[in-house]
């Protein structure tokens, strides 16, 4: 039985192996785990989760970070949602007995996160978005990716679940040098974001912030990737 996992961006990706796995391809970390570079978004998601059902697998895993939504929440905690939220109000469940066994190896990485997560198909950069999505939703946390891969989960009738970790809190505003410097794949383009940079460098104390904060959701993830061959050996029974 194959896991598969998605994971959205490289800076993500290294948590998981050394190995760089061009946009689109998949590589396997292990005889039963399979990972592929999807590029942020629900369209890319979308496409790598058929992309890992191709090549066989049978439980797919969202990875990667998240933002939070709800006030309370800290760089680097760990998200193991029991539902997503879709963008028309859609509530789709992530595995229960996978979910809860996960939750059991990571015990040692507390605070762990149960609340919603709810999915944009672009960027929210502003906090006060972020607090009316909480407000509508009651989402603790947002990614770009993982009700896609759900949806592709719930229709094939296999199991899915989502790690996420925190990466900018419900009070942080992406700087703009960051929106306006990613490619398609939600990859900065380093010459874009210095040239942003110079032409507005007051924005350089919030990117060191963020910078610091995505730093301690990849040391979580890093965390959590040492249990990442327990995580996916978990036998799966059924979908519920």
């Amino acid at each position: 039985m194959i896991t598969g996992i998605i994971v959205a961006l490289p800076e993500e990706l290294s948590t998981l192996t050394k190995k760089k796995i061009p946009y689109g391809k998949c590589e396997f970390l292990a005889e039963n785990i399979l990972v592929t570079h999807s590029g942020t978004g629900p369209n890319n998601a979308l496409n790598a989760a058929l992309r890992l059902l191709e090549k066989g697998c049978s439980k797919l895993i969202s990875w990667g970070c998240a933002a939070g939504l709800a006030e309370g929440l800290s760089a680097g905690d760990l998200c193991l949602p029991k539902q997503l939220i879709t963008e028309n109000q859609q509530h789709i469940s992530v595995h229960t007995e996978w979910r809860q066994q996960t939750v059991c190896l990571l015990d040692g990485l507390q605070p762990i996160h149960s609340g919603p997560l709810s999915t944009s198909s672009s960027i929210i950069s502003s906090s006060r978005k972020k607090k009316v999505i909480h407000q509508s939703t009651g989402a603790i946390a947002l990614d770009m990716e993982s009700t896609a891969i759900a949806r592709i989960a719930e229709q094939e009738q296999i199991p899915c679940l989502v790690i996420r970790v925190i990466a900018d809190t419900v009070d942080m505003n992406l700087p703009t040098a960051i929106t306006k410097s990613m490619d398609g794949k939600g990859e900065i383009n380093n010459n874009k974001l210095a040239l942003n940079i110079i032409t507005n460098p007051l924005q350089i104390p919030d990117l060191i912030k963020l910078g610091l904060h995505f730093q301690n959701a990849q040391k979580k993830l890093n965390s959590v990737a040492k249990k990442i061959w327990e995580i996916a050996d978990f036998p799966i029974t059924h979908t519920a």
